[in-house]
């Protein structure tokens, strides 16, 4: 028994420095594994934050699109505010039509509307947008409208300047951004800015609502003057537009028959 537990006090005594003597190689050899336990926690934290990295994306993504709907909506209110607020100027029946097609060759500048015979469209009637003036309506089916725009060459319209009443007509060049006044005299007073409004002649338009702003005036030798205007009405860019009916022709309730087409012609107003 004595022999034992000297044994045992030696061997304790021999233990401190052994341990201390074995605890480097100890660190060496432990030290792959922390290691490798390390890069698994650091390979683990890297995919969870590039998988949380690539849901933030995505989420990103889905509200950007959002944010462009959102955008588009709110330009189509602000569409829909304008047209309601012309509704109220012209103070007639009024009714929002969308476009369904467009045609802008140089010959012809036609747009489909999705509103016919049987809402009560007819040919020649007006046709606005939430700033002017955009044509008139050529011809119907039930279901559509063809709208002859005021820049087709074919189109007509007479108007008068704002600034002292002079009126004219504004003829269509097959430039969707130009008018043309080539029946005023070289000595006429127009002036570059000039607002030109509807003047009422014709029985098509209603009085008083812009067409076009002056944009250059070009003296000639001939005894009229070379004016071009360009169109207020958003022609290359409308969604929706605004047909009017006068007081003397309201809507009908019931549905009208489809009329033959009519041949394309240039508008009936009378020239000066």
């Amino acid at each position: 028994m004595l022999l034992t537990i000297e044994q045992h006090g030696a061997w304790q005594g021999l233990r401190l420095p052994f341990a201390t003597l074995i605890y480097p190689l100890q660190q060496a050899v432990n030290s792959p594994v922390h290691l490798v336990r390390k890069a698994i926690d650091t390979l683990s934290s890297y995919t969870d934050l590039a998988a949380e990295n690539q849901r933030l994306r995505d989420e990103q993504l889905v509200l950007k699109t959002k944010l462009l709907k959102f955008a588009a909506l709110e330009q189509e209110n602000i569409r829909l505010r304008g047209l309601l607020d012309t509704s109220f100027k012209v103070g007639e029946q009024v009714l929002i039509a969308e476009l369904l097609s467009i045609n802008l060759v140089p010959y012809e500048h036609v747009v489909v509307v999705n509103k016919g015979s049987r809402f009560g469209v007819h040919p020649q009637q007006a046709v606005f947008d939430g700033n002017g003036v955009v044509g008139q309506v050529l011809r119907v089916t039930p279901q559509t409208a063809e709208v002859m725009l005021i820049t087709d060459p074919s189109h007509a319209i007479p108007v008068q300047i704002n600034r002292n009443g002079l009126r004219t007509i504004a003829l269509g060049t097959g430039q969707i951004d130009r008018l043309a006044l080539p029946y005023l005299p070289s000595n006429a007073d127009v002036q570059v800015g000039d607002l030109l409004v509807t003047s009422g002649m014709g029985g098509v338009f209603p009085q008083g609502y812009p067409v076009a702003k002056v944009t250059a005036i070009s003296p000639q030798k001939s005894p009229f003057a070379k004016i071009s205007a360009v169109p207020v009405a958003q022609l290359d860019r409308n969604r929706e537009l605004l047909l009017v009916w006068s007081d003397s022709q309201p809507i009908p309730r019931i549905p009208e028959a489809v009329p033959n087409p009519a041949p394309r012609s240039p508008t009936a107003d009378a020239r000066p």
